[in-house]
């Protein structure tokens, strides 16, 4: 198949469902991690849900860079944009994260901080040869699938003499909030949040390869299937975790093979490596801190490093008591089990992190409807739809 629409063909995901259907035993339940906000978004897109069966059960995952920032780290960056003269950039997304006290970048904007959108790395770099005057400091977020471009601007940065560029590094790695999720008391000790399988995430997939998920595997019995993010390939992806399941196999396989392989990207891995270290431990949001889950710059580069420029020293903040984003994160909880969801809590006035970008769970059930009407009308529940043509 080499075309988007060949991916997204009613026909053929009627088939899949067929075979999920046919090959799931009845007597057991299949309780299936989507790991990344990029399939949460195709399920709710394209409904797939509804072409399962009811013991095919899929549980949200932390996979969205934006909604596991904590609360801290905002308040971290609004104070660099109040610093005068201090040009902040960073993506979109990030800029309306609630912090403590109601505040956000968006608001910190509004009042008068210089605060930039940008679409890349290479924009806060171009913003900084532009503004010789004034500091700029790139607030760097996301999985490993963004951690080269950063990596990127600040050799660059470092080529071209930029003393006015810092990045505040906020970089996180994928295999550890794994590792903290199957180590959790909600799944080893308690139960309560029972887990047989993951569909593992495309994009980091594509950089550090297929390798790094071998250990959950192999440790924890617990399978996982790279997957790519439109519906077809969610499908397949679940098909195949069944399969595993019946047959008692843990084992890595790899459904997107069309983008990742067992190596990964070795010069982006490469390039990752002599800029970044691992930081003993960061906070996740909804995980709490995770020990060896984040990157901080290495002393190589640590002119180019904000923290250790500005001094900034990290606080944790509690989220809003309201909000159930951490446990959602978890996969403690979905959507519909938060009591703000739909009503308080809107992607035009979120009070979580995961209302706020299209790959948190919160907007995406909201977006597609598929219980904000249930959340506003509380007497009737809303239609499950079908959206594959």
């Amino acid at each position: 198949m080499k075309y988007i629409d060949e991916f997204r063909d009613g026909d053929l995901a009627r088939q899949l469902a067929s075979a999920i259907a046919h090959e799931a035993r009845r007597e057991r339940s299949y309780n299936l991690m989507e790991f990344c906000g990029g399939h949460t978004h195709a399920i709710s897109r394209y409904g797939l849900n509804d072409l399962l069966p009811a013991n095919v059960n899929m549980i949200h995952g932390p996979g969205c860079p934006v909604c596991v920032l904590p609360i801290g780290r905002i308040d971290n960056a609004i104070a660099l944009a109040a610093r005068p003269g201090l040009i902040l950039c960073t993506y979109a997304d990030t800029i309306r994260v609630p912090a403590s006290k109601g505040s956000s970048l968006l608001k910190a904007k509004a009042c008068g901080a210089d605060i930039r959108m940008i679409y890349s790395s290479a924009d806060a770099i171009r913003i900084a040869q532009e503004n010789p005057a004034r500091d700029v400091v790139f607030f760097a977020i996301g999985f490993e699938t963004t951690t080269p471009p950063t990596a990127v601007a600040i050799v660059e940065a470092q080529a071209l003499a930029l003393t006015n560029f810092s990045v505040f590094c906020n970089h996180v790695v994928t295999p550890a909030a794994i590792s903290n999720i199957l180590e959790s008391k909600e799944v080893r000790e308690l139960g309560t949040l029972p887990l047989d399988g993951f569909i593992g995430p495309a994009h980091v997939s594509t950089v550090i390869g297929s390798q790094p998920y071998e250990y959950f595997a192999e440790e924890y019995r617990r399978p996982v299937v790279i997957a790519g993010f439109e519906p077809l390939d969610v499908m397949q992806a679940i098909l195949m975790l069944v399969r595993q399941l019946n047959e008692g196999r843990a084992e890595v396989e790899n459904e997107f093979t069309r983008a990742v392989t067992r190596e990964g990207n070795a010069k982006a891995k490469a390039l990752v490596a002599e800029v970044f270290e691992l930081r003993r431990s960061f906070e996740w949001r909804g995980l709490g801190e995770v020990p060896y889950s984040a990157l901080r710059i290495k002393e190589k580069y640590r002119a180019f490093d904000a923290e250790s420029r500005y001094g900034i020293t990290y606080r944790p903040v509690p989220d809003n008591k309201a909000c159930e984003c951490g446990a959602i994160l978890r996969g403690v909880k979905k959507p519909a089990d938060c009591k703000v969801f739909g009503t308080v809590c809107t992607p035009d006035n979120p009070i979580g992190s995961c209302m706020v970008s299209s790959e948190g769970a919160c907007a995406a059930h909201y977006t597609y409807g598929r219980f904000r009407d249930a959340a506003v009308v509380a007497a009737k529940p809303a239609t499950p739809i079908v959206s594959i043509a």
